[in-house]
């Protein structure tokens, strides 16, 4: 392989140059066009070209350039592996396959199978797909999808204010990572045991870091009236070193676990218990707000129970209270094989 060259969205035309090697007597030149995306909206879209346009040109010969757009180019769709059916369970078995220290990673252009049980229970499963390139993945036969956790976020994701006029570059995030890391499957297209797995992977990525995560959850509650006290701020009160009681809520999940989503939370007078909370007749409408900036994705975190950490007094002839339920999820690993590569010819 010569090399490869990816245009963007802001750069979608592009031009691909590089050092080739070439023998006495007939070459042979292949380009594969992958096309992520096609017009369908906006003037004259159907004029809007994709595929290689060219130019195409040798340079350095004795004899200068030589132009090679006129020359006799034959056109064909698709992959030789899938007109072979790797990604069926039929045609995946007629080919001969490595693996081992044989297998090839960061390989561009490669055909990868494994297999796998289905985990036990109703949990939601998902592919961690973050030590590939880009490609598409089947299971069972059935499309997956494109993978493309090879397109990384980019911007500055340090300091965050949104004061003057809103772009939105203000306060990024996740910069360095992949712009989709897990990709859903589905329990119907599981069998109990012996799931066939296939990825074609055009960038090139390490197969063996493909995991199947299962997503459990379960939710921890908390209550806390304003004023509370508790042993430590009890005991500063009473020494002088406050004058006033900082309660606050507390919230921490099992090990490997981590909070994932607030799903109800209430400063004022919430009515019900955890599991079954709601809205009372006095509610701040910014209670969401500290607890899933100071909580989503911590394995514990606390929250001071005070008006102004809300947006303000909801209700000031009230004793309030805070009541907070969070969903704690764990991600866990089960593939069962070591990944296979098609044979290279």
């Amino acid at each position: 392989m010569a090399g490869t060259v990816y245009g963007t969205l802001e750069n979608p035309k592009l031009s691909f140059s590089n050092n080739v090697k070439l023998r006495a007597g007939i070459n042979k030149i292949s380009l594969l066009s992958v096309a992520v995306g096609l017009p369908n909206v906006g003037p004259h879209f159907e004029t809007w070209n994709t595929g290689v346009h060219g130019p195409v040109t040798l340079k350095g010969l004795n004899e200068g350039t030589r132009d090679l757009t006129k020359q006799k180019w034959s056109y064909k769709v698709g992959l030789k592996g899938e007109g072979l059916n790797l990604h069926t369970l039929s045609g995946s078995s007629a080919i001969e396959w490595v693996e081992g220290s044989l297998l090839a990673r960061k390989q561009p252009l490669a055909w990868y199978k494994t297999t796998f049980n289905a985990p036990k229970g109703n949990d939601p499963l998902a592919l961690d797909m973050n030590s590939m390139g880009k490609g598409q993945i089947w299971i069972n036969g059935e499309s997956l999808g494109r993978h493309w956790p090879g397109y990384k976020a980019r911007g500055n994701c340090g300091s965050c204010s949104y004061a003057g006029t809103y772009d939105e570059k203000k306060c990024q995030s996740n910069c360095g990572e992949a712009s989709q890391r897990w990709y859903h499957v589905p329990r119907s297209w599981l069998k109990p045991s012996g799931n066939l797995l296939v990825v074609f992977e055009e960038w090139g990525g390490d197969p063996t870091g493909i995991s199947l995560v299962r997503r459990t959850t379960g939710s921890v509650c908390a209550d806390v009236y304003e004023g509370q006290p508790t042993l430590k701020n009890w005991h500063m009160l009473a020494s002088g070193k406050v004058d006033k009681l900082q309660p606050k809520v507390h919230l921490g999940c099992a090990r490997r676990q981590k909070i994932s989503q607030i799903k109800f939370a209430s400063y004022g007078l919430p009515q019900g218990t955890c599991g079954s909370y709601r809205e009372g007749s006095c509610h701040a409408h910014k209670s969401y707000n500290a607890l899933e900036r100071n909580c989503i994705g911590q394995k514990s975190c606390s929250v001071s129970v005070a008006p102004e950490v809300f947006g303000g007094e909801p209700c000031s002839d009230s004793m309030k209270k805070l009541s907070v339920e969070a969903v704690c999820s764990q991600n866990r690993v089960s593939i069962d094989n070591l990944p296979k590569q098609k044979k290279p010819k």
